[in-house]
């Protein structure tokens, strides 16, 4: 049976993981903290204050600046507050819902933007986690096809790279796709899996460096033909989730 190896949120979409060793989902929510604030970029067509799901294309992600991909987080969920790290950066401690923090953090952020590229502009925070899907999804990711991919790129790719929220060990690689449209029982939690993930260049930067260092889309579609890895699902049922869980797909 799979079970589940590492859960990973992402407080500020594009800008750190976070490991954790449980959480509680909700039906039809995302993650608890993941993806609660996006930086938006200064040619968005958002405005301040939009609470909508809105495109990724309206936020600084690791698509277009690689180097966002190096940061860490830290949630202080009784204060409220993210603490960001960078190899480049000095260490920065936010409440992204205050005006001030708020413009600390689009400067902090400002440090590693591309010269010539969109620039971080403003923090929004949605009504919902602000996850790449058009529905509040939960990121499902199978270890074995990570080293499926690690093996055809010759060297160990993290899991960092792909912001996944739920990794599973015990399947077969690629073994996710075969889920879309069926049900899974992860922990005391049932998902609905409804939709491949179609991956980007961000992937293809190390989460050490925040450098571009393989070709990941390169050898997705080489390889098998796509470039997808992993799976979003809805929340059915809610429940605690922690490492170690039986993750076991319904009949």
């Amino acid at each position: 049976m799979a079970r589940v190896s590492h859960l990973w949120r992402h407080p500020i979409k594009g800008h750190g993981a976070e490991a954790v060793r449980e959480t509680r989902l909700a039906p039809s929510e995302t993650m608890p903290w993941d993806r609660v604030w996006a930086i938006a970029h200064d040619a968005a067509r958002i405005t301040p204050g939009a609470t909508g799901w809105m495109p990724c294309a309206n936020f600084a992600r690791g698509a277009r600046t690689p180097a966002l991909m190096a940061i860490r987080a830290r949630m202080d969920e009784e204060a409220g507050t993210v603490t960001l790290t960078h190899p480049r950066m000095p260490e920065l401690t936010v409440d992204p819902d205050l005006p001030e923090d708020a413009e600390r953090l689009v400067a902090w952020a400002r440090g590693l933007a591309e010269e010539g590229r969109v620039a971080p502009a403003f923090v929004v925070r949605p009504t919902r986690g602000m996850t790449d899907s058009g529905f509040p999804s939960i990121a499902i990711l199978n270890r074995a096809s990570l080293a499926a991919l690690s093996e055809r790129a010759g060297q160990p790719l993290a899991m960092e790279r792909f912001r996944g929220n739920v990794w599973l060990d015990g399947l077969e690689p690629w073994a996710e796709f075969d889920l879309v449209g069926r049900e899974i029982r992860i922990g005391e939690s049932l998902l609905l899996v409804r939709e491949r993930i179609t991956r980007c260049r961000a992937t293809g930067a190390s989460p050490e460096t925040g450098r571009i260092d393989v070709d990941t889309l390169g050898l997705l579609q080489s390889g098998w033909g796509h470039r997808d890895f992993g799976v979003y699902a809805e929340v059915v049922e809610g429940g605690r989730v922690a490492l170690g869980d039986p993750a076991e797909v319904m009949a």
